[in-house]
């Protein structure tokens, strides 16, 4: 017969008891060592006993010792915190969260805490960093949106202050970076859509101040010269434009003597507009009109009718941000370290 009752709630393994602020010294107790040994287990010296380390870090995890930051910091110069300068991006869907979801991945079983500086709307970009740098407040800083002569990397290789930025410039001097091949996405957007059958192909880009824009207008321009296709790069709508700008430009592009028939749209939130546009025009997408969009979340691939899309991994560009400045902290010779991310085509038809 099946039993019948309230089930039995799982043991919970038992965890030292401990009263107060868990310290060396209550670690070592439980442990049964010596102070010091206990701060040279949690430092990794090859000197301790491996079984010895892996035992004083479980203890330390139980019963939720965190090392005193002050007295760290007072001893080895460090903050053990990385800060990321986070701006409003209401262009792509999901920016920060997938960034901080990556960089936290990089961090994970390291020393360092992730911190978020915000950067708000309005305020110079120079700002934040400057406050970041001015106060010693992080070990190293990680920003996006660069632009060609970014003053933020130029203030932070003046400063000798180990940093990693989501994005290019043009300095002249190497500097840490991870990007999205932009040029490579929108050299590829264009050949798909004459591949789909368009002959009057549009871009939504960034704005001209970041230096993606100039890379991914470059791949665009680099496929219309080679297939000779019509194109258009409206003046005054971008990625940073209101959505219902977006919206009303795809509108009216979508009839008249030479409508467009094909739209490379740089994010999620451009993809949806032009959409909107499109299906208000009476216009069928997939039939009518051809779109491929970056896609940065999984949100996009919920959308109907489904599109072409070319995926940015914004995750992987936080871990590999993460390491990168890891690297960068620990020995400054690796400053020119640097990785570009390729696009992955996915589109409709596979």
């Amino acid at each position: 017969m099946p039993q019948r009752g309230r089930p039995r709630k799982a043991r919970l393994a038992a965890q030292p008891e401990v009263s107060g602020k868990p310290t060396l010294k209550t670690i070592a107790d439980l442990a049964g060592l010596a102070v010091t040994t206990v701060s040279r287990a949690l430092h990794d010296d090859p000197d301790i006993a491996e079984k010895t380390r892996l035992r004083v870090k479980s203890l330390a995890s139980e019963i939720g010792y965190l090392p005193d930051r002050a007295a760290l910091r007072l001893r080895t110069g460090r903050t053990y915190v990385v800060s990321l300068v986070l701006d409003p991006h209401d262009e792509i869907l999901g920016f920060g969260i997938s960034l901080i979801r990556g960089l936290t991945r990089a961090f994970r079983a390291t020393p360092y805490h992730l911190i978020i500086t915000p950067h708000f709307q309005g305020e110079p970009p120079l700002d934040p960093v400057s406050h970041l740098v001015r106060n010693r407040m992080a070990d190293g800083i990680i920003f996006t949106h660069t632009e060609p002569f970014d003053e933020r990397i130029r203030l932070l290789a003046e400063q000798d202050v180990p940093f990693v930025s989501h994005g290019r410039t043009e300095f002249t001097f190497p500097h840490p970076f991870v990007d999205f091949d932009n040029g490579s996405f929108a050299l590829e957007a264009v050949r798909r859509l004459i591949a789909r059958g368009s002959g009057r192909i549009a871009m939504i880009a960034p704005s001209r101040q970041f230096t993606f824009c100039q890379h991914m207008r470059h791949g665009f321009m680099t496929a219309v010269r080679e297939t000779g296709v019509a194109f258009e790069i409206p003046d005054g709508i971008d990625l940073d434009s209101p959505a219902e700008q977006i919206r009303a430009y795809a509108f009216e592009r979508a009839g008249g003597n030479e409508p467009v028939d094909g739209f490379v749209c740089g994010g999620e939130v451009s993809g949806l507009a032009v959409m909107a546009g499109l299906t208000d025009a009476g216009r069928t997408v997939g039939r009518d009109v051809h779109l491929v969009v970056k896609q940065t979340s999984p949100v996009f691939s919920q959308v109907r009718p489904q599109v072409d899309v070319i995926v940015e991994d914004l995750e992987e560009a936080g871990e590999r941000m993460g390491e990168l400045l890891l690297g960068v902290i620990t020995d400054s010779a690796r400053r020119d370290a640097h990785f570009l991310q390729p696009p992955r085509l996915s589109y409709v038809d596979g």
